[in-house]
């Protein structure tokens, strides 16, 4: 039998963009664009850096796990009681970038957050890509 008060669901999301590689790690790591496309941050791209992401809404306590440049980032989200991983992988493809973004640790009792969570990134990929079409 399982123990389904353990089990946790993740809010998987993945595109292909027609950009290389360092173009979006730019996007993911640099604090005045990921300003532009998901909040004020003031994240740095280092293993045990704890930083915060900030809306109207109010604020998201992370801290970096994991940065392989190029190629994966991986950090804490931990906001109302929700305590996840945002895992962002880069993987080149002939045309640009495999792009996928996993928030895991969504506990059963979270519906609220995970359904926040799967409209929210939605609509931080759609303001990634405008920036990426935009940035050099």
């Amino acid at each position: 039998m399982t123990d389904t008060s353990t089990q946790t669901r993740s809010v998987v999301i993945e595109r292909e963009m027609p950009y290389p590689l360092e173009k979006i790690w730019r996007a993911l790591t640099q604090p005045h664009l990921l300003q532009e496309w998901l909040m004020k941050s003031d994240f740095k791209p280092a293993i045990d850096h704890r930083f915060s992401f900030s809306a109207d809404w109010g604020s998201v306590d992370c801290k970096v796990l994991e940065v392989e440049p190029n190629k994966s980032l991986s950090y804490s989200w931990e906001a109302y009681g929700l305590e996840s991983v945002v895992t962002w992988t880069l993987t080149p493809t002939g045309t640009g970038t495999h792009l996928r973004m996993e928030q895991s640790g969504f506990r059963p009792d979270q519906r609220q957050a995970y359904g926040g969570a799967r409209s929210g990134w939605t609509q931080f990929f759609a303001k990634l890509e405008q920036v990426l079409a935009r940035s050099e």
